[in-house]
């Protein structure tokens, strides 16, 4: 963590969801304020400067995608990461979230150790200080500075493209990508390379970081693309 604690502002109305967020949060380090209504979300936004917003869709008083486009008209809030929670699954709803402004989007019920990596990921990108210089995930670690990646305590050798895609699906996890968002993130938007070549370094990726009997983390989506995932067949 950097030396000022990042604080987390949670809106949400049920209380056993936002105690349970509040334990987890601050049992990984982070500061945690509650509010329980749209109106009091945006005072507290604006009194305390939150680095990063857990927004629940439905909300007493203000709705959780009205919150979040106040909150981006707001001076010290245009920047804040917002993570919208909901039970609204389908993807024109996610659509709307992320058009609200939001940065991500989980769907509830969630798994709370795949939200806080997805609160230190959207930290990372915004406050790169915030967890450091490496990237963890499930027994994988990703050293940013040494550029050496190790899983069960045994080094991984890596090309520099093949660690360019790892580092970005384990700021993302559980998000699946397009081989195009892959190209455009990876490879940048501005370099023509052919969708079939992310299937290659996939494979390499595969190749490299599963010895035998150890779990493929990484997830292929029929005809969506691909997602960092624990819960993948082992070799699969």
């Amino acid at each position: 963590m950097s030396p000022v604690t990042p604080l987390v502002l949670v809106v949400e109305d049920e209380t056993a969801i936002a105690t349970l967020l509040r334990y987890n949060l601050e049992r990984e380090g982070f500061r945690v304020c509650i509010a329980t209504d749209g109106e009091e979300a945006l005072i507290i936004a604006a009194e305390q400067n939150p680095d990063l917003v857990l927004l629940d869709w439905m909300l007493p008083m203000l709705s959780g995608i009205e919150v979040c486009r106040r909150l981006r008209r707001l001076p010290n809030a245009r920047a804040t990461p917002i993570i919208m929670l909901t039970a609204r699954g389908e993807e024109g709803d996610k659509i709307r979230g992320l058009d609200s402004g939001a940065d991500d989007y989980v769907t509830k019920p969630f798994s709370v150790s795949e939200l806080i990596a997805r609160v230190k990921a959207v930290l990372r990108r915004t406050r790169p200080s915030v967890d450091g210089e490496s990237l963890t995930f499930a027994d994988v670690m990703l050293d940013l500075a040494a550029h050496r990646v190790r899983r069960n305590n045994r080094d991984i050798h890596l090309g520099p493209t093949e660690f360019r895609l790892l580092r970005y699906l384990m700021e993302h996890p559980g998000r699946v990508f397009s081989r195009e968002q892959l190209l455009d993130a990876v490879w940048g938007a501005d370099v023509y390379v052919e969708p079939r070549t992310v299937d290659v370094h996939i494979r390499r990726l595969r190749k490299a970081l599963n010895a035998e009997g150890e779990t493929d983390i990484v997830r292929t989506v029929r005809s969506a693309g691909y997602a960092l995932d624990e819960t993948v067949d082992v070799n699969g």
